[in-house]
């Protein structure tokens, strides 16, 4: 018998990491219909009417408002997708994506 044989097997665990995580952040602006926002929260990201609101709202009061999180590529994705869809109707909408 050889010595490979005898040595025993060490199992290896393989650590799988998260991806990092991004906020699509909606900015406000003065030109853009609030009901119009509502809908692309809801068509896009899957907010509810309430969530959208209150989305929306806040991004109008404060400036700015936390989206939801996604990994890096759907955040960029859906922010890309939002902004187009308004753009198309000449609305100056933005959203951002900034790591979490």
């Amino acid at each position: 018998m050889s010595d490979s044989d005898l040595k025993p097997r060490v199992k290896q665990k393989t650590r799988v990491q998260r991806p990092k995580l991004y906020k699509v952040l909606l900015l406000n602006d003065d030109y853009t219909p609030r009901d119009f926002v509502v809908l692309i929260l809801k068509a896009e990201f899957r907010l509810d009417a309430a969530q959208a609101e209150a989305v929306m709202i806040t991004a109008h009061q404060k400036g700015v408002c936390v989206v939801s999180v996604y990994p890096k590529d759907v955040a960029e994705t859906k922010a890309t997708r939002a902004i187009d869809a308004a753009g198309q109707l000449g609305y100056p909408l933005q959203f951002t994506v900034e790591p979490e």
